[in-house]
């Protein structure tokens, strides 16, 4: 969806958003990156009050289906702050552990941004409205089956960063998610 699309979108509550990181680069395969990724996850949503009801982060991007209170953020507003606070600490992760060759990607792809040193996610983020009906079935099977589709494992709830985790084992222990509003039983 275009951005100056999303101004018409204030009374639309649930999404299927999935961001990128810059040039594909495979940084979650990093459980400190994911955690960094998870830990903005949580204060964002004591911030702005959205409900995450599925999440999946792969090695070089992540899915989730969020349900936003527009009065406290939009997904807008969630998905920048998201995106901005998590690539400093990222980056920061990345920098002590010296992994210079990829700082030097995302020094390099900030050149075309003059107010960036460096960039880890790609310029914008693909955001979907979906019906609560859609977010329980389509979009959630998309999520949880990403990471079996990639070969990364051959179970669903296998996947450490994925919310499938959360629908099956009943495991909140990586991020909460609302298991019940979609109104879908997975076994």
């Amino acid at each position: 969806m275009s951005r100056r699309g999303r101004n018409n979108l204030t009374q639309e509550s649930f999404y299927f958003v999935t961001t990128t990181i810059l040039n594909f680069v495979k940084v979650f395969e990093d459980e400190d990156c994911c955690s960094a990724l998870i830990s903005n996850i949580k204060h964002y949503q004591n911030k702005y009050n959205f409900t995450v009801l599925a999440y999946v982060i792969m090695p070089a991007h992540f899915h989730w289906i969020v349900l936003t209170d527009n009065k406290k953020g939009t997904i807008s507003d969630i998905m920048r702050d998201v995106k901005k606070y998590s690539a400093w600490e990222i980056l920061d992760i990345l920098a002590n552990k010296e992994k210079q060759e990829l700082l030097e990607h995302f020094i390099e792809g900030a050149k075309d941004f003059p107010t960036h040193k460096r960039k880890l996610w790609m310029h914008r983020f693909d955001d979907e409205v979906i019906s609560p009906a859609m977010a329980g079935w389509v979009k959630l099977n998309y999520i949880h089956k990403n990471p079996v589709k990639a070969r990364l494992i051959s179970k669903e709830e296998d996947y450490k960063y994925s919310s499938a985790r959360n629908y099956i084992n009943q495991d909140h222990s990586i991020l909460f998610v609302d298991t019940e509003f979609v109104g879908v039983e997975i076994t």
